[in-house]
């Protein structure tokens, strides 16, 4: 395998036959597959038998969209507004005056104490557990120290499907395998978390609201069933991604706390910036001591006078979480009410996007793209789910939303894209 003779995909010989191939003992050879199945070179499937994984993905599923053409309205990027973002210069710039009166020196706590204080509060009022405090770059970084600190290679994880098209990236970057668990508007199906668990799945990641694609928001029933599942499987990792916090107007229905090893991780990206690059975690003690000592051999914390730009910001009032949640409200609600003009289904429960069931995204894509419309093809963002496509509404004008409607609709109509080739 090391040479390259044995390619992504090749089936390899049976236990035994290798043995006597090589003259060993079938024992060595059940341990050298054992070994590098736990290490992700391979994989085992039953009376398939095992063989050669597919290399992890590096370039992921970025490459699965539509070019945008000069002219073509672009809602795919899955972006905020940015009339809607706060500017961040003279934020910073006060954030680093203050540094100049205290330096941040080696050794010293890389959180923040006024953040700490702020996230914690704000922890306590929507229900998450007590635990200590990390911060990241980011939400996904966050999800995958957290999976590097109790996960191995091959290991299976639960995601959604559909869900964050870099989840499902990220996955199998890391030498895990990805078990789909299906989506609806409350957030991943019970019956479906089940199944994984009981299948092996050692951990579960679910976005909280704002689910990217769908729109999904974790409702209190869906979270009471959810825990119900968990506490079957109290050894599960469970990572909750709540990156929506500031810009939805749905209350948490937090699962943490139902497992023994959890982690709920908050990013600022939406509601500030994605330049901002920083996230807060926390989760049981030892997975958020695991976090942060890995994180020492790195790049030791995130800076304190991004964490201090970020208290000004949610202090100092730049951002109206509530005018913001009912911005992305209202174009999405007119949307989903415009396409149901047309007969048409759609979710969006929460956040900037809305996800438009269709029966041939490749085609749908294809009509909307040459009718100037630029929407995310399914295919990022699924697993086995049916086929749709994302719709970023961020940025939707009113006066938009009528004539993307009845776009969709004709893109929809028309059926599958016939090929002459």
């Amino acid at each position: 395998m090391g040479a390259g003779d044995l390619e992504p995909g090749r089936p390899l010989p049976p236990m035994r036959e290798l043995a006597a191939r090589l003259g060993v003992n079938p024992n060595t050879v059940a341990a050298a597959y054992r070994m590098l199945r736990e290490r992700g070179v391979i994989e085992t499937a039953g009376r398939r038998g095992s063989r050669v994984r597919p290399a992890p993905a590096t370039t992921g599923r970025d490459h699965i969209r539509a070019d945008v053409p000069e002219g073509v309205r672009d809602l795919s990027s899955g972006d905020p507004d940015p009339a809607l973002l706060p500017p961040l210069a003279r934020v910073l710039a006060d954030a680093a005056a203050e540094g100049d009166r205290a330096p941040v020196l080696y050794g010293q706590d890389p959180v923040e104490p006024a953040l700490a204080r702020l996230v914690r509060a704000e922890l306590d009022a929507d229900g998450v557990p007590d635990g200590p405090l990390a911060v990241v770059s980011g939400a996904l970084d966050g999800v995958e120290r957290v999976l590097a600190a109790h996960l191995r290679p091959g290991d299976a994880v639960a995601v959604e499907d559909p869900g964050w098209s870099r989840t499902l990236d990220l996955v199998p970057a890391l030498g895990l395998r990805t078990v789909p668990v299906g989506v609806d508007d409350d957030g991943p199906r019970p019956e479906e978390v089940r199944r994984a668990l009981a299948a092996g799945a050692r951990a579960l990641i679910v976005t909280d609201r704002a689910q990217n694609p769908t729109g999904a928001a974790v409702s209190a029933p869906r979270a009471r069933a959810l825990r119900s599942v968990l506490r079957e499987h109290p050894e599960t990792l469970l990572i909750e991604d709540d990156h929506g916090h500031g810009v939805v107007d749905v209350p948490l229905h937090p699962l943490a706390g139902a497992t023994a090893h959890w982690a709920l991780v908050r990013s600022a990206a939406k509601a500030y910036g994605p330049d901002l690059r920083l996230a807060v975690l926390t989760g049981d003690a030892v997975t958020v001591d695991r976090v942060r000592g890995r994180q020492r051999l790195g790049p030791g914390w995130v800076s304190r006078l991004l964490q201090r730009a970020v208290v000004r910001l949610r202090t100092g009032g730049a951002v109206d979480p509530a005018a913001v949640a009912a911005a992305y409200g209202r174009r999405r609600d007119a949307l989903i009410r415009a396409l149901a003009g047309h007969g048409i289904a759609a979710h969006g429960r929460s956040g900037m996007n809305v996800w438009v069931p269709v029966p041939d995204e490749t085609g749908a894509v294809a009509r909307l793209l040459h009718a100037g419309w630029a929407v995310a093809p399914g295919a990022r963002f699924r697993i086995s789910a049916p086929p749709g496509i994302r719709i970023t509404v961020s940025t939707l004008a009113e006066e938009e939303t009528g004539p993307l409607a009845q776009a969709v609709a004709a893109a929809v109509e028309a059926g599958p894209l016939r090929s002459y080739v």
